[in-house]
C-alpha cells in the first residue's frame, strides 16, 4: 500500500493555526478513505534511536494528547521523524530540512507514498525532484521567484493559496497560471454535532453580573485580528458578556492587562482550549460569534478556519469585510457585515444581529446547511482532482 503524505512541522503548542491546517488536511484525506500519513520532525526529540533513523517508516496512531489538541478522528497515521541532536543543534553541515529532504524522503519515504502535500517549499522541491506528484500550499505573498524547472515539472501538480490576491502574487513570482488555485479553508465535521447541554454549561459559566447575552471570539490573539478592537467593542456594550479563546499565555496576559487598563470588565480570556472539541459547544453557547479583523496587508490573505467553524455551529456571525471573505457577504444566511477598524460600528452590528437573529439552542439551520460545503473533506475532494493516480 502507498500513502498520501502530508509533511509539516508540529509544535503542539498554542497559536498554531498553520499546524492545525496541515493536520486537518491530512485528517480529511484519511476520512475520505485514502491511506494518509502525517509526517513531521519529532518534537520534542526523543533519545537516540538508531532504529528510528535507519528504519523510520513505522506508522503510529496519534496518542490522546495529539487527538485532543487537534480534534481529529481515528483514521490518520502519523510519522514523527527522528532528528539527531547534532543536526537539530546545527553543529552539522546538514540541518533538519536537509535531513528530511535528502535522507528520509529519497531513501525511506519515496517508495511508500503516491503523493505529497506540504507548505514546506524545500520538501515540495525535493518531492518533485524525486518524481512524486506534489501539492504545494502557500498562504502568504511570494517573497522570491519560484524555480521554473520545479513549477513547470509535470510532478508539480498545483499551488494552493487562500485568496485571489495571494494567487496573483504566486503568478507574479513565476508560478504557471494554470497551476495556481485558491481554496477556502474548512471545518472539522465534529462541529456539526449538536451539544445543547454542554452549551448551556458554558453559558452558566461565562454569563456574569446578570448579563444574558454572550459574544464569542475564537482564534489567534494578534492586533491585526481585531482583538484590541474587540476590547473597545466590549466597552461600548457593557450589558453583553464577551469571551475570547486562543493565544499563548503571554498574549492572554497582555490582553487581560489591556482590558483592565481600559476598565473593561465584561470580557473573559479563556486561553487555548484543550480538548479542542470543547469549542463545538462553546460556539453553540454564543448568541453571536465575532469575526473582527483590521484592514491592511494581512486582511488580503487571511482565510480563517474559525469562519467555517462558526458557520457549522449555526450561530449568527458578525464579520468585518475583508477581501477573502467578501464572496460570503451576500450568501451567508444569518450574518451581519461591517467595515473594519471601527469599534462603534462593530458594536452597532452586534446589536443589529441580536435584533435580527435571536439565539436558538438548535442553531440556525440555514447557516449549518450553507456551511456543509466548506468542510475539510469537501476541500480535499477538490485537491484529489489533481491526483488521478490516487486510489482508495
Amino acid at each position: 500500500m502507498k500513502y498520501y503524505l502530508v509533511y509539516s512541522q508540529l509544535s503542539q503548542q498554542p497559536d498554531s493555526a498553520h499546524e492545525i491546517h496541515d493536520v486537518m488536511c491530512a485528517n480529511a484525506m484519511a476520512n475520505l478513505g485514502y491511506g494518509t500519513v502525517l509526517a513531521y520532525p519529532e518534537n520534542p526529540p526523543s533519545k537516540l534511536k538508531l532504529g528510528s533513523l535507519f528504519f523510520p517508516f513505522n506508522l503510529q496512531k496519534p496518542n490522546r494528547h495529539f487527538i485532543e489538541f487537534y480534534d481529529i478522528q481515528d483514521r490518520l497515521n502519523i510519522l514523527p521523524l527522528f532528528i539527531p541532536d547534532i543536526i537539530r543543534k546545527g553543529i552539522n553541515r546538514f540541518n533538519v530540512s536537509s535531513l528530511v529532504c535528502k535522507y528520509y524522503l529519497p531513501l525511506h519515504l519515496k517508495n511508500k507514498i503516491n503523493a505529497v502535500h506540504t507548505r514546506n517549499w524545500n520538501f515540495a522541491k525535493a518531492a518533485v525532484k524525486n518524481k512524486i506528484p506534489t501539492i504545494f500550499e502557500r498562504h502568504y505573498f511570494a517573497e522570491n521567484k519560484f524555480e521554473s524547472e520545479i513549477v513547470n515539472d509535470p510532478y508539480f501538480r498545483v499551488c494552493i493559496t487562500q485568496s485571489e490576491l495571494t494567487k496573483q502574487s504566486m503568478i507574479e513570482a513565476g508560478m504557471p497560471t494554470e497551476k495556481v488555485i485558491w481554496l477556502h479553508n474548512g471545518f472539522n465535521q465534529t462541529f456539526l454535532e449538536r451539544q445543547p447541554n454542554e452549551a448551556q454549561q458554558w453559558r452558566e459559566q461565562l454569563l456574569k453580573n446578570n448579563r444574558e447575552t454572550l459574544v464569542i471570539y475564537s482564534g489567534a490573539l494578534y492586533p491585526f485580528k481585531g482583538i484590541d478592537l474587540l476590547i473597545d467593542v466590549a466597552k461600548c456594550l457593557p450589558k453583553i458578556q464577551f469571551a475570547i479563546t486562543g493565544g499563548t499565555e503571554e498574549q492572554v496576559k497582555h490582553y487581560q492587562e489591556l482590558a483592565q487598563n481600559k476598565q473593561v470588565d465584561n470580557i473573559t480570556f479563556l486561553g487555548w482550549i484543550v480538548p479542542r472539541s470543547r469549542l463545538i459547544s462553546l460556539f453553540q453557547a454564543a448568541d453571536i460569534l465575532a469575526h473582527p479583523h483590521l484592514s491592511g496587508k494581512s486582511a488580503n490573505f487571511t482565510n480563517p478556519v474559525k469562519f467555517f467553524q462558526y458557520l457549522a455551529s449555526g450561530t449568527p456571525i458578525v464579520a468585518t469585510e475583508i477581501p477573502p471573505l467578501m464572496s460570503f457577504k451576500e450568501t451567508v444566511p444569518r450574518a451581519v457585515w461591517c467595515p473594519p477598524d471601527d469599534p462603534n460600528i462593530f458594536a452597532q452590528s452586534i446589536q443589529k444581529a441580536l435584533e435580527l437573529y435571536p439565539r436558538k439552542s438548535t442553531g440556525y439551520q440555514e447557516n449549518i446547511e450553507y456551511g456543509k460545503e466548506f468542510s475539510w473533506e469537501k476541500r480535499a475532494e477538490k485537491i484529489i482532482n489533481y491526483l488521478p493516480e490516487l486510489i482508495i
